[in-house]
């Protein structure tokens, strides 16, 4: 059994010494732990400081991509040098490495495809009462949408088994915790939380340069991911509003008029059909959202059974880069040993 640690960085040349000397090189149930850096476009000295600390594999992204896309790349790595389980954690430390066991057990168990860990967040002392609260909602909404139970949706310390990782496919530009819990829910991915704790702040979030550029950033990333998987709820709910608004001028357009008084009124009449054909042209959207959505399912089965045929073939990881070799441990390729490797380096040959 191997597990692999990764964690995404930029810039983090300060930072990542600390983190990597909190995390684990053994962990009950595994024959072998590794680490895995994704330098997502740093221009520091992110690579040689992870080298240095001994980390066993690097994707070099070539610029700057994103979280996202950091982790997605991060994902594909780590299934390709044979990991059969994957946790991912913050390079500023953020979380206690010491917690590692911890969030691998319901997967060891198998009790769970995937395991996130619960910040507990109303306990994180520079957390304000306003980022409190909005965590408490976004995870609500991200349940509702998910059909999860998992209190701390925003938590990036998470561990996933072969087979729930070969399923995730990110597409956000912003933000991969949201999007990969509610495909888990969508998906065969029993989830699961645990409880962890937290290390003391080291750093602000590069994520969110104030508090308003928080709550604008989540909520637009929370409706848009709602969206893409409950579009039918989403637009029949605001065709419905819109339909009962335009109820409201339509009355009163009818009172007049049997009043006598109809010509009057012809505004309300006006008005009314505006909303009406507005209610109308969302519920269509809402029809073709679902449909789409039905698209977005088939697509991601075929990228599943894609990435499976690659994990067969032994393609090798997409801009990798070998890391500090630990002490006894037998060179390793882009990809994990086995029989396609084998063919391959001698056709290079």
């Amino acid at each position: 059994m191997k597990l692999i640690i990764q964690i995404p960085c930029l810039n983090e040349e300060e930072h990542l010494p600390g983190t990597l000397a909190d995390l684990p090189r053994e962990v009950a149930g595994f024959d072998v732990v590794e680490w895995l850096v994704i330098d997502d476009g740093s221009t520091d000295r992110t690579i040689d400081v992870a080298r240095a600390n001994g980390v066993d594999h690097i994707v070099k992204l070539t610029n700057n991509k994103g979280l996202a896309a950091g982790f997605q790349a991060g994902l594909d790595a780590c299934l390709k040098l044979g990991a059969d389980v994957i946790v991912n954690t913050d390079a500023d430390n953020q979380y206690d490495g010491a917690d590692i066991p911890k969030l691998v057990g319901p997967i060891l168990e198998g009790r769970a495809d995937m395991v996130v860990g619960d910040r507990e967040t109303d306990s994180i002392e520079h957390f304000s009462p306003l980022k409190k609260r909005l965590q408490k909602l976004g995870s609500w909404v991200v349940r509702q949408a998910s059909s999860t139970e998992i209190p701390d949706t925003t938590s990036g310390f998470r561990a996933y088994n072969r087979e729930a990782a070969i399923q995730m496919a990110v597409v956000s530009k912003y933000t991969y915790t949201l999007e990969t819990l509610i495909q888990a829910g969508k998906l065969l991915v029993a989830t699961d939380h645990v409880q962890i704790r937290t290390n003391p702040k080291t750093r602000e979030s590069r994520l969110f340069p104030s508090m308003w550029a928080y709550v604008r950033r989540n909520a637009v990333a929370i409706t848009r991911i709602y969206a893409q998987y409950e579009p039918l709820k989403v637009f029949m709910t605001l065709a419905a509003v819109l339909f009962l608004a335009a109820c409201v001028p339509f009355t009163r357009f009818t009172v007049a008029y049997i009043g006598g008084d109809g010509a009057g009124h012809v505004q309300s009449l006006i008005f009314g059909a505006v909303l009406f054909n507005a209610s109308v042209v969302l519920a269509a959207l809402g029809v073709i959202g679902d449909l789409l959505y039905g698209q977005r399912i088939m697509t991601q089965r075929i990228f599943e059974r894609v990435r499976r045929i690659e994990l067969q073939l032994d393609v090798p990881p997409s801009h990798y880069e070998p890391g500090a070799k630990p002490t006894g441990q037998a060179p390793t390729t882009g990809a994990h040993a086995g029989p396609h490797t084998e063919e391959r380096e001698a056709i290079q040959l």
